[in-house]
């Protein structure tokens, strides 16, 4: 091999490189961007993580015998819609403060049903 096809080789595969390098950190940018709002973005985790909390308190009250079925089935369609809402309001690729602050405001709901039927007088049997 010549010494212009050896450069000509070692710039084409530099080139390469540097093409693959620079697609591999466009690619990690789009992954850690995810419906505007990034993956450890704390909004993000506050919306995860407080319906993450929430699935917990209502299976410690139906361990605890706190929760009927009926306040159970509600309980859960309720948390369904909440997540079928959120997964709605991404599905465009976005997932603003107007769109957040809603799913907030129905956490809030389903935190204090939560609550109310945790506490009041009826019981699994």
């Amino acid at each position: 091999m010549n010494t212009a096809h050896k450069t000509l080789s070692t710039l084409l595969g530099f080139g390469l490189a540097a093409l693959l390098s620079n697609n591999a950190t466009a690619n990690e940018h789009r992954d850690r961007i995810h419906n505007n709002v990034r993956h450890d973005h704390p909004a993000r985790h506050s919306v995860d993580a407080r319906e993450h909390s929430q699935h917990k308190r209502i299976n410690q009250g139906v361990r605890s015998g706190q929760l009927t079925k009926e306040e159970t089935r509600g309980l859960a369609t309720q948390q369904r819609e909440i997540r079928q809402e959120k997964r709605q309001y991404r599905s465009d690729g976005k997932f603003t403060k107007a769109e957040r602050k809603d799913v907030q405001q129905d956490l809030n709901k389903a935190s204090k049903d939560i609550y109310q039927e945790k506490h009041d007088a009826e019981t699994r049997k």
